[in-house]
């Protein structure tokens, strides 16, 4: 965006807006401690336990957001590795069948929508970062399993733009 020359004082406007670009933000450093994150990223959305005994911070830009960012912290709370989970290759990675609910939202964050499905079992979607109108699905069986992962059309993209009802 080029700054007016007639209008000097424009650029502190979107000065001030920077800070409110979340995505705007470089990944946390490996080696940060958790109170150097919080300071650069705010507070996490969820924590989750991991199986070493480490720690990983959600860090979801809303339930229809189109980024997850996955903070791990090792046992003495420092930053080991960040990644943007929703990524339909981090979907099609998930082992099926060895996932429970708990499982599958340490590894991609709460979902934007969960639907039931016949049979008891469930669907979660997450949008994410695509230039296609599509988001992700995961299903659940009825047992809470997660038996695998599809990238779908997003429904929102079904709404009319036509003006009619």
């Amino acid at each position: 965006m080029a700054l007016s020359p007639r209008r000097p004082g424009s650029w502190w406007v979107w000065l001030a807006l920077l800070p409110l670009a979340g995505c705007a933000l470089p990944p946390p450093a490996p080696g940060w401690a958790e109170a150097e994150l919080r300071r650069h990223w705010g507070a996490p959305a969820d924590r989750h336990a991991l199986p070493d005994g480490g720690t990983r911070l959600e860090y979801a830009s809303g339930p229809y957001g189109r980024t997850t960012w996955m903070v791990d912290l090792d046992a003495a709370g420092r930053v080991q590795r960040a990644q943007q989970v929703l990524t339909p290759e981090r979907l099609f990675s998930l082992p099926v069948g060895a996932l429970d609910r708990a499982g599958l939202r340490r590894e991609l964050g709460r979902p934007g929508e969960v639907r039931g499905v016949h049979g008891g079992g469930e669907t979660w979607f997450w949008r994410h970062e695509t230039n296609d109108c599509l988001w992700l699905a995961a299903s659940l069986s009825p047992e809470g399993r997660f038996t695998g992962g599809a990238v779908l059309p997003d429904p929102a993209c079904d709404a009319r733009s036509d003006g009619f009802d």
